[in-house]
């Protein structure tokens, strides 16, 4: 059973809004001339974590974007690698949801193999 366009539109918009409010995070990304290390040590870390959620919700707008273009030319709730359809479920925990789960975890797998592995450079001199 498809979800309703309409409601996953609203869905997604509304989550769109709330990633949003982080842009007054911005500002704490500004580098501050501070005269102890520690005020800069404790501002570079601040900074760090300011980055860090920028970034998580610059993916999650690109990704809540993608699923309204997804609804707009017909192809949401079709998995972009195997083309099958996702997992109402899935749909539903994660309206944007671009892969079904058997392709999601392959993804996750490959990204998780890449982490663990070593550069190219240190597996090639340690042969």
């Amino acid at each position: 059973m498809q979800m309703d366009p309409k409601l996953v539109r609203q869905i997604l918009e509304s989550q769109l809004k709330q990633a949003g409010y982080s842009r007054g995070l911005s500002d704490s990304i500004r580098l501050q001339q501070a005269a102890d290390p520690a005020d800069m040590t404790r501002e570079a870390a601040e900074r760090e974590i300011a980055v860090q959620i920028l970034d998580r919700e610059s993916v999650l707008v690109r990704r809540l974007r993608a699923a309204i273009e997804r609804i707009n030319d017909g192809s949401y709730g079709l998995c972009l690698e195997c083309e099958d359809e996702i997992a109402s479920k899935r749909l539903k925990a994660i309206p944007w949801a671009e892969l079904c789960i058997g392709c999601q975890e392959r993804a996750d797998n490959m990204t998780s193999n890449r982490e663990r592995m070593p550069p190219l450079q240190e597996r090639t001199e340690a042969a």
